[in-house]
């Protein structure tokens, strides 16, 4: 016996039931249930579809999809990671390394002037301005693209929902920077450090605000082949 479409359409219902939100986490899970349920019945073909389907759901042990969606969680944030690293790296390698490298001597010589504490200060809550702005406008992309289809893809909400997450961090750290921003004037170990690390910065939230959410539909059609927006 094999399962009908009608009976897919079922186990679609059954995962988002089981609070599997994510369509190809969905897709996996229905694959590997219709799989197994055809496997039961070439044993017992004297069961229904709910029979079989239960009785193979139950081989998911107590916790049901939930491990699962986990390991699947983790591996798709690695993929991210890998992602958003790869990008980094270029800025470190001709021909992008020059502007890496006009930016850090941009804040090294403004960290270094007679007003590095302010210019070190305004320089940041720049940043925070356009941060926040990016993460605003990424959520307002993301309903977009929602209206246009009813399918979650797990990865595309790493990319336009959890990296807005994570840079929000970077804004938690104000009250850090204006202790730090003491110890900047005639400090030259001191400037070179928050040159540093503003640059790194600036690139991390670039890449993850602005480069990675561009190339969204390139990275969803690399990691889904069925994806179609």
């Amino acid at each position: 016996m094999k399962v009908s479409q009608d009976q897919i359409e079922n186990l679609y219902a059954f995962t988002i039931k089981h609070f599997v939100e994510y369509y190809d986490l969905q897709t996996e899970l229905v694959d590997h249930l219709a799989n197994d349920i055809e496997a039961i019945w070439r044993v017992e073909p004297e069961l229904t579809f709910d029979q079989a389907r239960n009785k193979s759901f139950k081989k998911f042990g107590i916790y049901g999809f939930a491990e699962i969606v986990e390991k699947r969680q983790k591996a798709m944030n690695k993929r991210y990671l890998k992602c958003l690293w790869h990008e980094l790296k270029t800025w470190f390698t001709l021909p992008k390394v020059m502007t890496t490298l006009s930016l850090f001597a941009l804040c090294y010589m403004i960290f270094s002037s007679s007003i590095s504490e302010y210019a070190f200060i305004a320089a940041y809550i720049v940043t925070i301005i356009w941060t926040v702005y990016k993460i605003i406008q990424l959520n307002r992309q993301f309903r977009r693209r929602k209206q246009k289809t009813d399918k979650k893809w797990l990865l595309e909400q790493i990319i336009f929902r959890q990296a807005s997450g994570i840079n929000l961090i970077f804004i938690s750290q104000l009250a850090n920077v204006i202790n730090y921003s003491d110890v900047l004037y005639g400090n030259q170990t001191a400037i070179a450090i928050a040159s540093l690390s503003f640059t790194s910065c600036c690139l991390l939230l670039y890449v993850s605000l602005q480069l990675l959410p561009n190339k969204a539909d390139e990275l969803l059609k690399e990691a889904y082949p069925e994806f179609c927006l």
